[in-house]
Order: structure tokens, then sequence, then C-alpha cells
């Protein structure tokens, strides 16, 4: 069984996902973790520490202590300089990023964050020479050289929650890999969106292994790998995965995903299949996972951190260790998997004996009956008890499952849905249903066991798609008659088009007052075919001449048209910026276009945004003047506690009250002025998140290089406050 080699006791509350490890000297790894207490400690044995700085020294000689004040929310080490061995400390909270050189104890820059640091990570990306630190907050991406130049910044979908920079396409340069609280993965090379996909919840953890695979958790308890975009393999938990880490554990030259949960277990996984091949536990949640040759002896240790500051440190396992480091024996495991498949299979194999045997006496009573002269009753041709072909799960050879989708529009007692039918070719009956589907259900099947009174050969079934993605239905029905005690299972599989909460107009309605116009040089019969593809219709449009189509959303959003000239010329008139946008990179995707360039006029959205920019000013003035109020206060502190102080030196008690008593007054106005500076900085970031959406739809208006040119050219718009300029860079989409 592989055991720790060693353990440690730092008696400090690690916050969970806070936790790293550098050599800040270029020599010796230190482990970094943030306090619950706002404080960042760093343990390092091999060093004695050293007080300057920020940092200071703790009880304890081996653990030094930095202050940052703030409620941490980001941590992470690496190399800033490529020509220095030293890694410094990236600390991000939600108004402010440090980075720290503690070998000279000194800040290399600290800067406003307004959007916040969710997530931090330090590296090279794309062809950008130089290592930046990477901040993911308010759906916004920044990076900073060394010297606190802004390198790099782009928007994405929602708030950052976690971030890992992995070589996605295999050519030996970096993407930068985005989990974000809207469900999504998304793939940038350099500020260009390259792939994304949908999860069933928040993307909490990531981290690269090996090749272009990485690992990812979800707030919900799943764990999984991604080779690009295909997924290998993804486990659910009823805890929650806090940590995940990359570490070849059993020495097979292919790093397994090591994963620390909520409830102190720690389990390696293989990168290929998922499968358990080690567990440990912890009496406390597990905060981080990282690795570092910690014992300078030459060979990398896996080092799990709890809550609790409780560190066990972990050795590769020897080879001939390899595949089982578990304390169980492996052929009783295999012994004890293949005895199961073998009950299951008899099990099986006994219940269609028994339907052969019921079968061959049907089949005995009826020659029987035949050759005597006797009436036969084709309901119960033998005695009762014998055969019931109903009881046993038997079912006409000719049944077959049918499914079909349709746009329910709904009325007063249902809501708008697509409805999915089951339904069977003859009386059998549905006795129950399961549907698998990824983010369309709450724990992503649904089942359906209709009452004995309500047994028919149908059963339908509302499905409400939360976004506009094509998903995969994948459904087993359990069929038989009303006695049956055995079922016949059918097994298929329904995609749901992308657009299947759109419903065709059928009556005239107003033209929104939104719309975007782009030239693709392609046949009308082409985006007709993607629009019979993507969009769910009872029967196949077609066109004559230049094509007119209009759906209303079943979601509120309003009508959307799609119109197209022989010209190549198309126009999508929608009021939903979202769906335009979803509209546009779908055709784009399906005719294999790789760069366009739109006109866009959304004066509604313009008009919001305008309204959002000013808030954003207020709330800038507000901050500012907050900040300059503070600063007065915190000196005129510093001159009351002196008079106070000297007040009671000379006994003067009368004075000293007074003093005292204005500076709890001063830190009252203090207290009052600090929430009113949170409550303004909220707002502001949720002005903010506005702003970097509009800026993130009005991108996924174009595609390719021109949708980089309207993200960059809205970011400089922004940076220098010229608002017309950006409203125009939003219509225009140039520079």
């Amino acid at each position: 069984m592989l055991v720790p080699i060693f353990t440690l006791k730092i008696h400090h509350k690690v916050n969970p996902r806070m936790v790293t490890i550098g050599k800040y000297d270029g020599k010796h790894p230190a482990l970094t973790c943030a306090t619950t207490a706002g404080k960042v400690f760093i343990h390092n044995p091999h060093v004695r520490g050293q007080r300057g700085g920020r940092v200071e020294l703790s009880g304890d000689t081996d653990i030094n202590l930095l202050s940052i004040n703030q409620q941490v929310s980001a941590l992470t080490a690496g190399k800033l300089d490529s020509a220095s061995q030293n890694d410094i400390l990236a600390v991000g909270t939600q108004t402010n990023l440090l980075v720290y050189d503690i070998d000279n104890n000194k800040d290399l820059f600290y800067k406003d964050t307004p959007d916040g640091a969710n997530a931090v990570t330090i590296g090279t990306l794309g062809q950008i020479e130089s290592p930046m630190v990477i901040v993911g907050g308010n759906c916004s991406l920044q990076g900073y050289d060394q010297e606190g130049n802004e390198n790099f910044w782009t928007v994405t979908g929602d708030n950052v929650c976690s971030l890992a920079l992995v070589d996605f396409n295999g050519i030996g340069l970096n993407e930068l890999v985005v989990g974000s609280e809207d469900y999504d993965i998304r793939v940038f090379r350099e500020d260009e969106i390259i792939a994304e996909m949908t999860e069933t919840e928040a993307i909490t953890c990531l981290c690269p292994m090996i090749e272009s695979r990485f690992g990812y958790a979800l707030h919900n308890g799943t764990v999984g790998v991604y080779d690009r975009t295909a997924r290998y393999w993804r486990i659910k938990s009823k805890n929650q995965a806090y940590t995940i880490h990359s570490f070849d554990l059993d020495s097979d030259g292919v790093p397994e995903l090591i994963t620390g949960w909520s409830n102190g277990k720690i389990d390696a996984r293989s990168d290929r299949t998922g499968e358990v091949i080690f567990k440990d536990n912890f009496n406390s949640a597990v905060a981080g996972i990282v690795q570092a040759d910690y014992r300078l002896d030459g060979t990398e240790q896996l080092l799990c951190v709890s809550a609790e500051g409780e560190v066990k440190g972990y050795n590769p396992a020897p080879t001939e260790m390899r595949g089982n480091l578990m304390d169980s024996n492996l052929e009783q495991d295999t012994i004890r998997e293949l005895g199961m498949r073998r009950q299951n299979l008899m099990m099986e194999l006994k219940n269609y004996g028994e339907n052969e045997k019921a079968g061959m006496v049907a089949a005995q009573a009826m020659q029987e009956a035949s050759q005597s002269g006797g009436k036969f009753s084709a309901e119960r041709p033998f005695p009762p008890g014998e055969y019931d072909k109903e009881k046993m799960g038997v079912i006409p050879a000719s049944t077959q499952l049918q499914t079909t989708l349709a746009v329910n529009p709904g009325d007063d007692s249902k809501p708008p849905h697509v409805e999915l039918f089951i339904g069977t070719t003859n009386d059998t009956q549905v006795r129950a249903a399961l549907i698998f589907a990824e983010g369309i259900f709450e724990g992503e099947s649904h089942v359906i066991h209709p009452s004995p009174s309500n047994l028919s050969n149908c059963v339908r079934v509302p499905i409400v798609p939360p976004k506009d993605v094509p998903v995969d239905l994948h459904i087993k029905a359990f069929i038989g008659y009303k006695s049956s005690i055995q079922f016949h299972v059918f097994e298929l599989t329904r995609q749901l088009p992308r657009f299947s909460m759109y419903a065709p107009c059928r009556t005239e309605c107003p033209e929104p007052k939104s719309s975007c116009t782009f030239q693709v040089n392609e046949r009308i019969q082409r985006v007709l075919l993607w629009i019979n593809q993507n969009f769910l219709l009872q029967e196949d449009i077609v066109a004559e001449g230049s094509l007119n189509v209009a759906f209303m959303s079943l979601r509120g959003s309003g009508p959307v048209f799609i119109k197209m000239e022989n010209s190549g010329q198309v126009v999508v008139k929608t009021d939903d910026m979202d769906l335009a946008g979803d509209v546009i990179q779908s055709l784009c995707q399906f005719l294999n276009i790789d760069d366009l360039q739109v006109t866009a006029d959304f004066p509604e959205e313009m008009e919001k945004l305008r309204q959002i920019l000013v808030k954003v000013d207020e709330f800038h003035a507000v901050r500012q003047k907050l900040t300059a109020e503070m600063a007065d206060h915190s000196n005129l502190i510093r001159s009351m506690v002196v008079r106070a102080e000297d007040a009671r030196l000379m006994s003067d008690m009368k004075n000293m009250k007074k003093g005292y008593m204005e500076l709890y007054n001063m830190n009252r106005d203090l207290i009052n002025g600090y929430k009113i500076r949170c409550s303004n900085h909220q707002e502001l970031l949720a002005c903010l998140k506005q702003v970097n959406q509009v800026i993130q739809k009005a991108g996924r208006l174009r595609v390719g290089k021109y949708k980089t040119t309207v993200v960059s050219a809205c970011r400089a718009a922004i940076k220098s406050n010229n608002v017309s300029a950006l409203f125009k860079i939003i219509k225009s989409g140039a520079s």
C-alpha cells in the first residue's frame, strides 16, 4: 500500500483551491497557502525566514506570513522572468492583484482589478513571448508581464471560476482554458475562442495533464478528463471536488488525475478510464494538491494539504507496485467483479430459458388441441398458470418504438416547451421511460413512470432546453403489458436541434428594430439546409427565389427573421443580441466560414450600454471620494491616538476620555464609509460585468480575425473613455 512518507502540522486554516508551491530563491520549494484570516503563509523548512517588506515571522520559524489585509480569492506561483530561476507569488483579491518577489521582499507590481481576480495562473500564452500573470475576473481575462504592463485582455461569457494553460492543439504553444459560471469551458488562442464545451454546472477546477488532455471539476461533484473537445470519462460524487492535480503516482509514465474532496478523501484515477488506482483520507476537507521535490532528495513528491493545515507527502510508487497502489488484492477484486457479472448473465439466461420453455408449452398445447379436434382459444390455449405471455413480457416481434419532437407553444396550464412523444406501433404499453440529456433535466436524467390507471402505448415528455445548444436525448423505454413482470427495453438516441425553442410564425408579426447584415458566398439552398437542420420543423422549408423566414422565441425574446437575397446578402433581425450571435456562429460553422465581418444595429442594447457607462462613471467618482475621505480619516486617527495617549500619561482623564470618544466616533464613521464603499464596489462590479458581456456579444456577432478586432478595439475605447468610438466599433466591427 502507498503510504505518506512525511506529514506536517501547520497551525493555520487553509482556503480551498488556494494552495501553491514555488522556488522563490530558485532552489528550495516552499509551500504557500492562503488563510481564512486574509494572510498568506509560506512554509520553507530549508531556509529560515527573514523579516522585511510585507513578510513577517510567525511563531513557527519555518513559516513566514504575508499580510494581504483583504480576503484572498486566488493564489499561484511561477516564473515571470524567463531569464531568472526564481518564482514569484501572485495573490488576487476582489479588488487588487499583488505580484510579490518573496526572495527580495518587495512588490513587483500592485494592480487595481475592478473586475476582481477569481482565478490566477502564470505562464506563456500563444505567441506572446514574455510570461504573464493571467487573471480571470468578472467576464474578463487580463495578462500582465513582470513590469505590470497589460499584454493581454479579452472578455468571456460569465464570471471566471478557473484557468489552465494547455497545449490544446499539440503544436507547442499554450492555449488558455477557461471555466466559468455559465457552465462553459472555453479555449482561447490568445484572444480568439477556438473551442467551447458545455457542461452541467460551474467549472470550479481545471488542470493540464499530458499533451492535449486536461482535467476538470464541476460545482456539483463531477470530475472528468477531456482530450481537446472529446470527453474521455467523468464521474459524479455527492461530495464536492475542491481541487484536482495531474501527477504520475503509479510510475507508468502517464499522469493520473488526483482529486481532493470536501469530505477529506483523496483519490487517483486513470487518465483514460477514470478507474481509481489509489485513495486515502484526511480528517477534514482537502484544500489543495501540489507537487515538488520537498525533501530535496531528487524525487518529486505529491503534497496534499487539508483545510485544517495538515500536509501529507507521497512518493511515486516503485515500478513493482504499478497498477496496484491500494491495500487490496487486485486478483480478488477482479474475481469478485467477474462473479457479479456472471450472476447477472445467469439471471438473464434464466429469464430467456423460462420464456423459451413457456413458448414450447404453448406450442405443444396448440398442437394437441389441433390434433384432438378441440376448440382452440387464442386468448388462453392451455390451462391457467401454465403460460401467460403477457406476464412473461413477451411482445409481438413487429413492435417498434417511435419518437417525435414537436414545438408546443403552451397554454394557460403549461408553459411553452418542446414535446417528446414516445410510443409503440401496437397495443403494447409504455411502462416506464428513462431520458438522459446533459444540461436539460435536474440531475441530467428524467424518469417517466405512468400509474397503472394511466397506462397507454405512448407518453409525452415536456422538455425546456435552457440554452441554444444541440443536445443528444438518450432514451430507454420499458415496453410490456399491464400484467407483465418482465419488460422489453428499447434504446435509441434522438438529437434535439440547436434552435428547438423557436416556433415558425404562422401569422404576420412586426419585424424587430435590431438587425445584423453580412455577405456570404453561398447559395440560398445551403442556408436553407442549415435552417432545416437546426430548427425544429414539422416540414422542411422550401424557398423560391429569395429567403424570408420568421420564428418566434418560446423564451419570450420576441421574433427572429432570417432573410437572404440571391446576391448572398444575409440579414438576421432580432432584438436579442445573444441569439443573433448564436445564429451567426452556427451558420458560419455549418458553411465553414473562418472570417466574417458583420454590420450590427442594436439601438435598444446600445441605449442600455450608454446608461450603464454613465453609472460606471458615477460609481468611480463615488469610489475616489470615499477613498480620499478614508485617507483623511486615517491621518486624523493618528493624531487623535497621540493626543489621547498623551492625556493618559499625564493622568488627564477628562481629555483622555474626550479623545477616545472622538476616536470611537471616527471609527464608527470609518466603518460606515467602508460599508458604503463595499456596496458601491458591488454595484460597480455588476455594471462592469454588463459592459464586458456587451463587448462579448459584439464579438460573437463576428467570426475569426474580425471578432478579435472588435474585442481589442472596444477595450481601447473603454480605456480612453471614448464612448462614441465604442458604439461605432460595436456597430461597424472596425476599429
